[in-house]
């Protein structure tokens, strides 16, 4: 019974690893490119007005979640990437300037920077390991997932937001 629990974890280890070694840098960047697609739907989708919506008083604002989705792809992504961000943390969404158009730029900006660092680097590269945020041990491919993952975490939020302005969210894009 051991041998059998021993060969059925190993088993799993190796496809895990064979599907980890499946996700190529074209694969990331395909990731990045359709999400980058799916959030600019969201930003156009809410009106000028919904930009400063708050589901309750201590929320983000509309504006505010989708600029800490730019600080944080930023951010996260140069952590991944195990280089220096552009910008300090947090300097988009503590920005007086929340309008429906500079919103949009600056978020689509932050797409755009981690898709061009991505392809910068080869598939040896992004297994190379790098401490994550500073204290979690990874590799490059693996912090590129957890960013790409915060983003959507955020970027749905903002369905109720959409919902609460009276608009229809853009219909899931999977694929």
């Amino acid at each position: 019974m051991k041998i059998k629990n021993l060969i059925f974890a190993l088993f799993i280890m190796a496809a895990s690893q064979l599907a980890q070694a499946q996700v190529k840098v074209t694969d990331i960047v395909k990731e990045w490119e359709r999400s980058k697609a799916y959030t600019k739907e969201y930003l156009d989708a809410m009106p000028e007005s919904g930009y400063t919506l708050k589901p309750t008083p201590e929320m983000r604002s509309f504006a505010e979640q989708m600029l800490h989705l730019a600080d944080a792809n930023y951010g996260l992504a140069c952590s991944a990437l195990a280089i220096k961000s552009p910008f300090a943390q947090g300097q988009f969404e503590k920005t007086a300037a929340k309008s429906k158009a500079n919103v949009s730029s600056v978020v689509l900006a932050s797409y755009d920077f981690v898709i061009a660092q991505i392809k910068k680097n080869t598939e040896a590269q992004l297994d190379e390991n790098v401490k994550m945020v500073g204290s979690f041990d990874m590799s490059k491919r693996t912090g590129l997932a957890k960013s790409l993952e915060h983003q959507a975490h955020h970027r749905g939020q903002t369905t109720v937001y959409l919902r609460l302005a009276g608009v229809t969210p853009p219909a899931e894009k999977l694929f």
